[in-house]
């Protein structure tokens, strides 16, 4: 992955003066439920520069990636979460990965979104439309992965999230997912929380804490003001006696690489090699999970399709004469 260069200089300085991107995992209420934390506010940044995204197409996959990654939070080790979205809306479609290391990345299907008249707000369900939402984990040393859908009723993430945990894991969870524009529609802060109950949660907590989510204070905006993950938690929880249990880093990530795509050009076909030579270039390659562009010209793509036809003929004339 390249990080495209973010060339905005005030929001530069705004970036170097908030907290570091982080998720925090708390037990509220003497372990009767888990809250999970996530500041995103670089890696969204990151994540619409590398896309080249707009206002409206940003705050869509950036409410996707940080709820990727409050979802990473039920994985461990070299686990990895996908939260997939196929929708008959504008937007079309979301693919999100995140992993419990802390890595995420994803697209939207529709880039930019098209949209027949302007939004009034930013609700989204319009932008959805009738759809199907997936989570799917992929653990480490499983054939297959553990997944459920659960079909589109709000066409909002966190409240369609919630739904999924109770209807396919029957877990009482609350999302919340905010991102903070100023008034030029830069990411000032990105942020959510993930509360679950834990099998003893007793239902007056569960009300309790239903009760609150309608009158959470602005989680973008304060992670905007310098405040981390756990300074929002510890002030806003502190009835609930918030216990921190870890911290670790979050980023904008994905491992590929101009070595990938040049091993996905050498086996193609030799039809398409030919069709690939004949056209022009530079020849450019999208990762459509981070957005990075690879160019590869054309005596570089001629040299590795020569590379590949060379390497074929000497592993046909590597055996030993008799």
């Amino acid at each position: 992955m390249i990080k495209t260069k973010i060339e905005n200089q005030e929001l530069l300085k705004h970036l170097e003066m908030v907290c570091e991107d982080s998720k925090d995992v708390f037990l509220l209420h003497d372990g009767e439920a888990r809250l999970t934390v996530i500041n995103a506010t670089h890696l969204v940044n990151q994540m619409r520069a590398n896309h080249r995204l707009g206002l409206l197409e940003t705050y869509v996959l950036g409410q996707a990636y940080i709820a990727g990654l409050l979802l990473s939070s039920t994985v461990k080790g070299n686990d990895r979460v996908q939260l997939m979205i196929e929708c008959g809306g504008p937007i079309k479609g979301i693919s999100v990965e995140a992993w419990a290391a802390g890595a995420v990345r994803g697209y939207l299907l529709e880039n930019p979104i098209r949209l027949s008249k302007p939004l009034e707000s930013l609700d989204t369900s319009p932008l959805f439309g009738p759809g199907f939402l997936t989570v799917s984990k992929i653990l480490e040393g499983s054939k297959e992965p553990v997944s459920g859908t659960v079909m589109l009723q709000y066409g909002n993430i966190a409240k369609d999230l919630a739904l999924y945990f109770n209807e396919s894991e029957q877990t009482p969870t609350l999302f919340y997912i905010s991102i903070h524009f100023d008034r030029s529609g830069d990411v000032t802060g990105a942020g959510g929380l993930f509360i679950q109950a834990m099998p003893q949660c007793s239902s007056t907590l569960l009300d309790s804490l239903s009760e609150k989510a309608g009158h959470f204070t602005n989680l973008g905006e304060a992670l905007s003001r310098g405040m981390s993950g756990k300074d929002y938690v510890d002030a806003e929880f502190r009835d609930y006696k918030p216990q921190h249990l870890a911290n670790s880093f979050v980023a904008f990530s994905c491992p590929c690489s101009k070595k990938g795509f040049e091993d996905y050009l050498a086996n193609l076909p030799q039809k398409e090699k030919d069709e690939i030579l004949s056209g022009t270039f530079p020849l450019n390659l999208e990762c459509f999970n981070c957005g990075t562009i690879y160019s590869f010209t054309e005596s570089e793509t001629e040299a590795l399709f020569k590379k590949e036809k060379t390497d074929d003929i000497l592993c046909t004339d590597s055996s030993e004469p008799e």
